[in-house]
């Protein structure tokens, strides 16, 4: 990634606490950078979201008194920004001590303040923590882990994606062994990707081999969902196409974006692992 534009990006500082109200830690990392690099930029191929749970929600009632709750946030793939991560953490913390006197205050003054940050309208639920809402899901389909197949060298791209021969299908899979690593830290970042779609047919060890390949792979979990989706896409001619990667939490907080050909498509909430 361009150092310039990671100059004020709070991923891999030493950040001091903040512990007043400050909106403007937030921090918009432009979705066209990653979009340019897998032809992207001039008409999305896809629709979606990225569904965000912030599992460490706290501000003071209009007494003092502590409140909790679970954030799940939804931020529309069509936004020019997505909001930087440890940027969302620290500016959550910064509620701890603020005074808020409902729950619809502080869920106006998110949704105000990320909607500035990433360019668009978003959603957020507060959340009890022990919601049956946040009850993991189970993904559907074949889990293609149990496949023999060696690790494959070099980036993921979608030449690596082979054909089984035969009429098109409609299928879904998943995997478990997704590992890419932070642009920024280089640390990883482990999630779980689930494939469902109407097209010609995936080799399934090819696709566990293209998904093995981001082991190395330096991207942000957006950018790399995106790339899994235009991949895919342009090696099956898909009737529909639905990708959704479940990131586990860092900092309190998961990622799950979410990709499809259908703009009234839905993402799946979380997963247990989370």
């Amino acid at each position: 990634m361009d150092t310039e534009n990671t100059v004020e990006m709070l991923l891999g500082r030493h950040t001091p606490v903040v512990d007043r109200y400050t909106p403007g830690l937030l921090y918009p990392i432009p979705r066209a950078t990653g979009r340019s690099s897998i032809a992207c930029e001039a008409g999305l191929p896809f629709s979606g979201v990225d569904l965000w749970h912030a599992y460490e929600i706290s501000w003071l009632d209009s007494l003092g008194k502590p409140q909790v709750r679970v954030a799940r946030l939804t931020i529309p793939a069509s936004s020019p920004n997505l909001v930087e991560s440890k940027s969302l953490k620290l500016y959550l913390n910064s509620l701890n001590n603020a005074r808020f006197a409902d729950d619809q205050e502080v869920t106006s003054t998110i949704i105000k303040d990320v909607a500035r940050t990433v360019g668009c309208d978003v959603q957020l639920e507060l959340l009890a923590v022990d919601d049956h809402a946040l009850s993991g899901v189970e993904l559907a389909g074949q889990c293609v882990d149990f496949l023999e197949t060696d690790a494959p060298a070099g980036e993921p791209c979608a030449s690596m994606l082979e054909l089984r021969p035969g009429d098109p299908v409609q299928e879904q899979l998943h995997s478990h062994l997704l590992r890419s690593l932070c642009p920024v830290t280089g640390q990883p970042d482990w999630a779980s990707v689930w494939i469902h779609y109407e097209g010609s047919a995936l080799d399934h060890r090819s696709l566990l081999r293209y998904i093995i390949a981001y082991r190395q792979h330096q991207e942000f979990h957006e950018q790399c969902v995106e790339r899994m989706f235009c991949d895919i896409q342009q090696r099956i001619d898909p009737r529909f196409l639905h990708i959704q990667a479940f990131y586990t939490r860092r900092g309190g907080l998961d990622i799950n974006p979410f990709r499809s050909t259908d703009p009234a498509a839905r993402p799946l909430p979380r997963m247990n692992r989370q």
